[in-house]
């Protein structure tokens, strides 16, 4: 589905990724985890088209889209949850929701039956189909990032990439997040995960990757990295 390599990018003149190469093949769930400061989101940017990549490829179902606009790749079918949320506060959720499947509208993407996507929505996220009609902005953290991963799953994608979707919540809300993460495996939605608990990313995706300063220090199946001494030692048990 995804396949990048050698990707270098940063901002201006600074590099923050030099050479990252990894794999999110279709229907899996591959995370890649390291200390603040790694690269985690700048490689989304990078991917998604919010930052221009210097060089590398980022190849999706065979296709080059390093160096496209954010729209382009979009219309692709990448969906991108951002870190901190980012909901149009003056919004409505259900309005939220409906610009999610905004390039479905606009014949860029497959239109399909958008209304029962929006009821597929409130049924993953009760709590959304509670306050449809209550503006973003007024949500909750919890919430609005339950309308975050909404608003980028009704894109219908081919690859949805979540960073940090446990950032700045409580661990009651963090166990209902990775509930959902882990529904959306089980019906073979291909994401990469960038999250700052690495112990719960390993113990959901099917394969990870480790972000050192810009690099790949290491990766394999997620069972394996969980038992690895040294990402044992690094990640596990702690936030980053």
């Amino acid at each position: 589905m995804l396949k990048v390599e050698n990707l270098v990018a940063g901002y201006g003149k600074v590099a923050v990724l030099h050479g990252v190469s990894l794999d999110v093949p279709a229907g899996q769930l591959v995370t890649l985890i390291g200390s603040n400061g790694a690269g985690k989101t700048t490689t989304l940017r990078a991917l998604s088209g919010m930052i221009a990549p210097a060089s590398g490829s980022i190849r999706l179902g065979g296709e080059e889209i390093a160096g496209l606009p954010s729209h382009l790749i979009t219309r692709r079918g990448v969906a991108h949850s951002p870190e901190g949320r980012r909901v149009f506060p003056t919004l409505p959720v259900s309005d939220n929701l409906l610009l999610g499947a905004f390039p479905r509208f606009t014949g860029s993407r497959p239109k399909g039956d958008t209304a029962a996507d929006l009821e597929k929505m409130f049924d993953l996220f009760p709590r959304l189909r509670e306050r449809r009609a209550q503006l973003a902005g007024t949500l909750s953290g919890g919430e609005q990032q339950m309308l975050a991963m909404a608003r980028a799953l009704m894109l219908n994608p081919d690859l949805l990439m979540l960073d940090e979707p446990s950032m700045g919540l409580s661990p009651r809300l963090v166990e209902e997040v990775f509930a959902t993460i882990a529904r959306l495996k089980e019906r073979k939605i291909t994401m990469l995960l960038v999250e700052q608990f690495a112990a719960a990313a390993l113990q959901v995706a099917d394969f990870g990757y480790v972000l050192e300063n810009g690099r790949i220090s290491t990766s394999g199946p997620a069972a394996r990295l969980r038992d690895d001494p040294a990402v044992k030692a690094a990640y596990l048990g702690a936030a980053h």
